[in-house]
């Protein structure tokens, strides 16, 4: 062996450097967030324990929503923010009345918008000759049945939409 492999190094160790020899500060506590960082959004589950009851907005039996087409061409872009049902819930089942169960999902409390969006998830490939009632007429909510769920209400035919139209059209249809 050569009397250079016997010799100290010389070079600082990366791994030993630098390292104090206090003791971490005890004071320091580090906070890691729960799943439920939003307040005042509830879970279903915690409802049902309590015997909480819970309410549906209203704004959902208005919409005359397609379920095969996207929530995003709705017009009424403030109703979709609102929540799906009051108190606000992390997630709510929806059930259709020929078994299908979907699940919507938002930390932050479901809204209307989070609803119809896995509607729409699950019946955006169908053609509206596959549906016998292809409109969304709201939800119910039955805690005799189930609690932690909502049943989806469909209907054949929406509102009429109403049109406007000009003076000019107006005086043409008279005539």
């Amino acid at each position: 062996m050569s009397a250079d492999t016997t010799a100290p190094l010389s070079k600082v160790d990366s791994a030993v450097a630098g390292l104090s020899t206090s003791p971490p500060k005890e004071g320091k506590k580090t906070h890691r967030r729960t799943s439920s960082s939003t307040t005042g959004i509830h879970n279903i589950n915690d409802l049902e324990k309590e015997k909480t009851p819970i309410e549906i907005a209203i704004e959902t039996q208005k919409l005359n929503w397609k379920l095969n087409t996207s929530p995003a061409l709705l017009d009424d872009k403030d109703t979709l923010k609102k929540f799906l049902v009051t108190p606000p819930v992390k997630r709510i089942d929806l059930h259709f009345p020929l078994g299908l169960h979907v699940t919507a999902r938002n930390m932050k409390g479901v809204t209307i918008d989070d609803a119809l969006h896995v509607i729409y998830k699950h019946f955006k490939k169908r053609a509206d000759d596959e549906f016998d009632n292809p409109i969304l007429a709201g939800f119910e909510w039955d805690p005799e049945e189930s609690w932690t769920s909502l049943i989806v209400h469909q209907k054949k035919e929406g509102a009429p939409v109403s049109t406007k139209k000009s003076k000019k059209e107006k005086k043409l249809a008279d005539e």
